[in-house]
């Protein structure tokens, strides 16, 4: 399968990741993100109501606030993954291949019985 970097994460890959990303890897996370984010005002992949610039002052969290991956709770590791999971560290999305065929199109006239 081929791989390529992705601009997107999506809910599902979020949540697996969530059950075994490392404390680590969420500080690389968000520091990689303070660093190539341009586009803080975007609005938000976790909270339509806030942009990533909110998101982020929400779900960030200062590099010694936690000793263990398991003090932060799986739907919060979700969210912040569903967000900024872009910016882990070696991440590279698998992309599905498409479909080079053409597709033949059905199409008959409409039967008006009125």
């Amino acid at each position: 399968m081929v791989k390529t970097k992705s601009k997107a994460m999506n809910k599902h890959e979020a949540k697996q990741l969530a059950e075994t990303v490392t404390l680590d890897n969420l500080k690389a996370m968000f520091h990689n993100a303070k660093q190539n984010i341009t586009d803080w005002a975007r609005i938000s992949r976790v909270n339509k109501g806030a942009t990533i610039g909110t998101t982020y002052n929400i779900l960030a969290f200062e590099p010694d606030r936690y000793a263990s991956i398991d003090e932060i709770h799986i739907i919060a590791r979700k969210n912040m993954i569903w967000e900024f999971g872009e910016y882990l560290p070696d991440y590279e999305k698998a992309v599905a291949k498409t479909k080079t065929g053409q597709t033949t199109v059905v199409h008959q006239e409409p039967k008006f019985k009125l």
